[in-house]
């Protein structure tokens, strides 16, 4: 029996150590202990870390849940088939220093009348990645098409967190936790660990998935931005707590060390009652981030437009970030306003949920996307260049799309798919051939 799931989600604090209360049966939640004798309602109690247990405090992120069974009753995990395109295994994938584009992939048609039905892990597929998901090392970047919703299925992803960037498709996203739904505009996080499905109501879902193998996802320091901006933390969202007391036979999916393997239940894996805790999913809409930019001259790194970050070792660099450009007010004096041209230690993979990008005059459609690895040298096309050194330098709005970026200090390589897909732009490179030579030797 379905008890309740609410679409309207609570607004929280988030990617912090805050803990977060929820309960749909009053008196659900213990009182004064986290592990009792004998829980209310007869439910089991169970942890859920996404951190070591001796982590700092402030690093520190678990979850107590309060459940109807306990998520250990499944059967033996086996190798699951059908799922190919999901890739974590880079030793034998491709190194290609060139400048790579993608045009977005053709939609699917509405199931049914002969068209195969294909769910969100059916239509994963992995452009590029590195590091290791044994060792919790690096990250994977996948694209995902699909028409049809996961029925009677879950995934449980034992490798990383996932952060997933809808393009065309309002995703409903069901998780222990609760329900988020998630539309073009927004992101969602689902944690290491954290079961989840994912239905669809439309035909054309599409979208893309940074998947991070080490740690997880946080608010970027703001330094001498100050207290406020970017992407503030009251604007994100947890699901409030919903369960399902269903017995049903039940898929569940297990993404552990690079494969993915598969356990069946007699049961839904939705039956957590109340819960609380600061290690749980969340999204976050991109319309409500803060941008900061320049008053006088030159043009900010794209740093300033870090939505979310996953820090390295090394301190200020990156395992991954997550940039947006989105609508804003651009006024600099003397400046040329696009990205300049640039060759970066870094490696970027960009996307576009709407619109168009500043820096293209065209080919870079939403849906699509690219991939500018370490020192690869990219940045405007010729007409680009060309309008915007001779552009008024007035105060400008851009409005007109919604772009982002994949950042990571990892040289990424490319699966089999990215390198053979039909819808790679293989004269991505002509877009610079116009570039003009207009040295004169004068000042």
């Amino acid at each position: 029996m379905l008890l309740s799931i609410s679409h309207c989600s609570y607004i929280i604090s988030c990617v912090c150590p805050n803990i977060i209360y929820f309960l749909m049966l009053q008196g659900a939640l213990p009182v004064g202990m986290n592990n009792p004798q004998k829980c209310p309602y007869g439910l089991y109690a169970e942890q859920l870390s996404g951190t070591a247990f001796t982590a700092p405090r402030d690093k520190n992120q678990r979850t107590w849940l309060y459940r109807i069974r306990p998520s250990v009753v499944h059967t033996k995990f086996e190798v699951a088939e059908g799922l190919d395109r999901i890739c974590s295994e880079w030793s034998d994938k491709t190194v290609d220093p060139n400048q790579f584009r993608w045009k977005p992939e053709p939609p699917l048609e509405k199931t049914g009348s002969g068209v195969e039905s294909v769910d969100f892990m059916q239509g994963l597929a992995t452009m590029a990645g590195a590091g290791d998901p044994t060792l919790k090392e690096g990250l994977a970047i996948h694209m995902y098409n699909c028409n049809a919703s996961m029925e009677d299925t879950a995934m449980n992803n034992a490798d990383g967190d996932f952060l997933i960037v809808p393009q065309t498709g309002v995703l409903t996203v069901t998780t222990e936790m609760g329900v988020l739904v998630v539309e073009p505009c927004e992101i969602c996080v689902v944690p290491r660990g954290v079961r989840f499905s994912i239905a669809v109501s439309e035909s054309s879902n599409r979208g893309y998935v940074l998947e991070l193998y080490r740690g997880h996802y946080e608010l970027p320091n703001l330094g001498p931005i100050g207290a406020n901006g970017l992407a503030n933390p009251r604007d994100f969202v947890y699901p409030k707590a919903a369960f399902e007391d269903r017995d049903c036979a039940f898929t569940l999916l297990n993404k552990f060390g690079g494969r993915l393997f598969q356990a069946s239940l007699d049961h839904s894996p939705f039956d957590v009652v109340a819960w609380h805790g600061n290690y749980a999913p969340y999204k976050y809409d991109l319309r409500r981030f803060c941008c900061m930019n320049t008053v006088t001259f030159d043009h900010p790194d794209p740093s300033i437009y870090t939505v979310l970050t996953a820090p390295s070792a090394e301190p200020g660099t990156a395992t991954a970030d997550f940039v947006i450009f989105p609508p804003r007010w651009m006024v600099a004096e003397g400046t040329f306003r696009p990205p300049w041209y640039h060759r970066n230690c870094m490696t970027e993979f960009m996307g576009m949920v709407y619109g168009s990008y500043d820096a293209k005059a065209g080919g870079f459609l939403p849906g699509g996307a690219s991939l500018h690895s370490c020192t690869t040298p990219h940045g405007p096309d010729a007409t680009t260049f060309e309008k915007a050194s001779n552009a008024d330098l007035g105060p400008v709005k851009f409005d007109g799309g919604l772009a982002f970026m994949f950042e990571t200090n990892a040289v990424l390589k490319l699966t089999k798919h990215a390198l053979e897909a039909p819808h790679l732009d293989r004269e991505y490179q002509a877009c610079w051939t116009g570039c003009k030579k207009y040295f004169n030797g004068k000042p």
